[in-house]
């Protein structure tokens, strides 16, 4: 696949896949969705590659989530069974990318809302600098995601009060929530999360994937039966709101009405 929204690197053991569309706030169109899990898919394959990156370029965002715009087109575009099966390709994706069988760390160079919070909290680890905050937005927005994801990362307690109050985490208390494993000045971002995935990297492959995969067995229940139980109840149980009902404040500041192709 030719890469168009993002960049892809490879040292010493390393993978870095970099989230660039600087100009969206990295926002995660239907395509970089598509090249970040075929990047990951083939880093994971990839004998040379014991841990991988994920980041975004510039120091705003990691990425600001969904392309609302994209989201607007296609709920005028596609009935809602194609919007079903367009979003369970998506889903799988994402929680793909969460089963990877190799160690995955965040490097946060910026803000992670919405889908970027979801993408976040799936990684194995997070490395922040001031720019880093989170928000996990759905609440605010009609949707329902993250309930297999940032339970893992922060306890349930600290887990329902982010879900259920969409407020931001600020770097500090990210750090201290466990949401950030390691927290540093922007500058040195970039050395500090080559340093950790450089460490893992050098490590036996087979025992550091045999790690991870055993300890994703130990969960109350395996990452797919989490990912399975939220993509079920949000298909038939409580459907995420639509483009238009979920953003309106960013609707009014930046977008204009679409003409609907179904009656």
């Amino acid at each position: 696949m030719a890469y168009e929204h993002i960049l892809v690197e490879q040292a010493d053991g390393v993978g870095i896949v970099t989230l660039n569309r600087p100009d969206k706030l990295n926002a995660m169109n239907r395509q970089l969705s598509a090249e970040l899990h075929d990047a990951v898919t083939l880093m994971s394959a990839d004998d040379a590659v014991g841990c991988i990156i994920i980041t975004g370029t510039g120091h705003r965002a990691f990425t600001a989530g969904g392309d609302i715009h994209e989201q607007r087109e296609n709920d005028v575009t596609y009935t809602q069974e194609e919007l079903d099966a367009r979003s369970a390709v998506r889903s799988r994706g994402s929680y793909e990318i969460s089963a990877c069988p190799k160690p995955t760390i965040g490097m946060m160079n910026g803000l992670a809302y919405g889908g970027g919070a979801v993408l976040a909290s799936s990684l194995d680890m997070r490395i922040g600098c001031e720019h880093s905050r989170f928000r996990f937005l759905a609440a605010a927005y009609g949707r329902i995601n993250s309930t297999w994801t940032l339970p893992n990362q922060v306890g349930w307690p600290m887990a329902k009060e982010l879900l259920f109050s969409a407020r931001i985490v600020e770097a500090e208390e990210a750090y201290r929530i466990g949401l950030l494993n390691h927290l540093v000045p922007c500058a040195q971002l970039r050395d500090k999360t080559l340093e950790l995935a450089g460490m893992i990297a050098k490590n036996r492959r087979d025992a550091v994937m045999g790690i991870k995969e055993l300890l994703l067995q130990h969960m109350g229940h395996n990452l797919e039966e989490q990912w399975a139980s939220e993509r079920d109840y949000t298909t038939t149980v409580v459907r995420g709101a639509k483009a238009e009902e979920a953003f309106p404040d960013f609707i009014a500041r930046k977008g204009r009405p679409l003409p609907s192709t179904h009656s």
